[in-house]
C-alpha cells in the first residue's frame, strides 16, 4: 500500500507527478492511518473509501430532496389554508 519500499522520488517520476505533491499526499495518508490506529481501528481500503464517497453523495442528494419536499409541503399547506371554505 503506502509503504511499498520505493522512494517518493522514484514513484513521482514514474507517475509524472511533482515530488513535493506526492510527498504531501503520502504524509496526509500516513497521518490518517496513524489517527485511525490510535482508536484501535483499521484504515479504510479502496472499496470502503469508494463506498463512503458514494454514500456521502447519496446523503447530500437525499438532504436536497428532503429540503425541497419540506418547502413544497409548506407551500401546499398554505394554499390549502387560503382556499375558500377551508377551516
Amino acid at each position: 500500500m503506502i509503504d511499498s519500499g520505493r522512494t517518493i522520488a522514484e514513484v513521482a517520476r514514474e507517475l509524472g507527478l511533482n515530488e513535493g505533491l506526492l510527498s504531501n499526499w503520502v504524509k496526509d495518508e500516513r497521518r490518517g492511518i496513524a489517527a485511525v490506529e490510535v482508536h484501535g481501528e483499521k484504515p479504510l481500503d479502496v472499496a470502503e473509501r469508494a463506498e463512503l464517497l458514494r454514500l456521502r453523495k447519496q446523503v447530500a442528494e437525499l438532504e436536497k430532496d428532503n429540503s425541497f419536499l419540506v418547502k413544497a409541503s409548506a407551500y401546499f399547506a398554505a394554499m390549502q389554508k387560503n382556499r375558500p371554505g377551508s377551516i
